[in-house]
């Protein structure tokens, strides 16, 4: 006979305080999601942009010209290599953009929160429908104090996006499964509205086949087992009839804001094959103080740097989830439903790392790729934290109050580390690395070169106090160790840009190691946490050959 299992893991209902209460704990929730929207209103304008921003907002424009010449502008379809993405993101903020009244890029920066903020969203209705109240707050709370989710919700056009439309399309596979065999038309949309975005968004949105398949299965042999093996068929067909809809209009989605993807029927098939080898020449980045070949990382990076780069409580209840719901699912006399969204959210945060590790492949920019593992990883966090909490007191008022001061002594370190780095909260290492300055020298930090935009404005500043501003004709030369887009955003046409140092007046470069250390004097910094970012030099009368450092052959 199998011991009880917790109700936050197994079968508990999303309980409520009456008729027309509001559980605490639903207030609390809806309390994280306001604090971070104010965050979002009140900040989104201090992120810079990075290495591709530039890049995307072309792409957005060239997709809305592609539609809006009636398919006579093409360009959207070969351009560089973002053809082969999605480009939804970029056409909404396109759009967007025509109708607020900030600039392109600060848009962009906007867009990319409010849809980072649907993703907590919908992390906190999928941890409630499977866990009830508090373990909805304690997952929305786990991911609103995520960096990782912070930090690249404003500033990365692809993987954020990417991650919300896998949620989304996460919460309409809990919901067919809980309706199983018989979907409602609502749970068909919504999972033909979040595989078509992820899909469209990028090829990698394949990977929801895995726990998908692993939740389907669970139902089919548990069914076997119970009604036969023919009845069990007969239902697996019906639920599969009733999602074809499903699969109907998440083509139609792709084929809107992934245009290229329904050219010539196999080009999702070459974009899987484009993507799933490394496509561009290799470089070398920063890890464990080591200068190694992209193409070389060791199979333990992105679990180090999931250990590292996430707060320590939200890896620890992670991996506790993922046991527990692997262990509520094996237990046969709990509702099947669940057991196999259980599944399905263990599946769905363990099988992409677990792939990188037993595949190995090009490993860069950190563990950016891989944002969409934390939204389940969240959602399972939140089902053990409420069953902790469920055995610490008797009544739900005093779980959640309980719940809230656990989280807000043990998440104090990266509240109060984002407000220190802001705006490079994707930057964060947590205290197991030594925070940030622990990280200094042995991994990558600002890799898309956001500090570009504060060491812009830090030349401006130091040029207005110094009355050296450009006036007229007069332009100020500035070299560049990093992306160039964001300074000539910044500064404008009075600042020309160039890789080069000679003839420049000054530099700006970016801590990380390919930027060396010049032999000039430092007019300003930006600095966080103890940590340089960038630096701002005065070259004007020095001889310098480049700004890169020599990097061993």
């Amino acid at each position: 006979m199998h011991p009880p299992m917790p109700a936050a893991i197994s079968d508990a209902p999303a309980r409520r305080t009456g008729p027309r209460g509001l559980h605490p704990a639903d207030i609390a929730a809806v309390g994280v999601l306001v604090i971070v929207c104010g965050v979002a209103l009140a900040t989104f304008r201090d992120f810079g942009m990075g290495w591709d921003d530039y890049a995307h907002a072309e792409y957005g424009g060239l997709l809305l010209r592609l539609y809006d010449s009636g398919f006579t502008d093409r360009r959207a379809l070969s351009f560089v290599n973002l053809y082969a993405y999605g480009g939804g993101f970029d056409m909404l903020a396109a759009l967007v953009a025509k109708v607020l009244p900030f600039e392109l890029f600060e848009t962009r920066r906007l867009v990319g929160a409010i849809i980072g903020i649907a993703g907590l969203a919908m992390t906190w209705r999928i941890a409630r429908r499977l866990g009830g109240p508090i373990a909805g707050f304690v997952g929305v709370t786990l991911l609103a104090t995520c960096p990782l989710w912070i930090g690249h919700m404003f500033v990365n056009p692809k993987d954020v996006p990417f991650a919300v439309a896998m949620l989304a399309a996460t919460l309409g596979f809990v919901r067919a499964f809980s309706e199983y065999p018989k979907p409602h038309v609502p749970t068909v949309a919504l999972l033909g509205l979040g595989l078509g975005l992820s899909f469209g968004s990028r090829v990698m949105g394949a990977l929801a086949a895995v726990p998908t398949a692993a939740a389907f299965l669970l139902i089919i042999v548990a069914e076997a087992r119970r009604l036969g093996v023919r009845d069990a068929a007969r239902r697996a067909g019906a639920f599969l009839l009733r999602l074809m809809p499903a699969v109907v209009v998440s083509y139609a989605l792709m084929a809107l804001i992934w245009p290229w993807s329904v050219v010539s029927p196999l080009n999702p098939v070459k974009a899987l094959v484009y993507f799933s080898h490394f496509f561009e020449k290799p470089w070398r980045e920063l890890f464990e103080g080591e200068l190694l070949w992209v193409v070389d990382m060791p199979r333990r990076y992105v679990p180090e740097l999931f250990a590292l780069q996430t707060p320590e409580l939200f890896w620890a209840l992670a991996i506790a989830g993922v046991v527990a719901a692997l262990a509520a699912a094996a237990h046969g006399d709990r509702p099947l439903n669940r057991r196999a969204s259980l599944v399905f959210l263990a599946v769905s945060t363990v099988f992409p790392i677990a792939f990188a590790v037993i595949t190995r492949p090009a490993m860069y920019n950190g563990i950016r790729h891989f944002v969409f593992v934390l939204p389940p990883a969240a959602v399972l966090g939140g089902l053990v934290g409420a069953l902790l909490v469920s055995r610490a007191a008797a009544t739900e008022g005093r779980r959640t109050a309980i719940a809230a001061a656990a989280l807000a002594v043990m998440l104090v370190h990266p509240i109060v580390t984002m407000i220190r780095i802001h705006p490079y909260q994707y930057a964060y290492f947590n205290a197991l690395a030594g925070g940030l300055q622990g990280a200094d020298g042995r991994f990558m930090r600002d890799y898309w070169g956001l500090s570009m935009k504060q060491a812009a404005q830090a030349l401006r500043a130091e040029l207005a106090k110094r009355g050296e501003l450009p006036t007229g004709k007069t332009k100020r030369h500035v070299a560049i160790c990093g992306p160039q887009r964001p300074v000539r955003v910044e500064l404008g046409k009075a600042y020309p840009t160039d890789w080069q140092p000679q003839g420049g007046e000054f530099a700006i470069s970016l801590n990380e190691f390919y930027c060396a250390k010049l032999d000039a004097p430092v007019i300003a910094e930006v600095v966080r946490d103890g940590v340089v970012f960038a630096r701002v030099y005065d070259i004007r009368g020095r001889n310098l050959e480049t700004l890169l450092t020599p990097l061993p052959p």
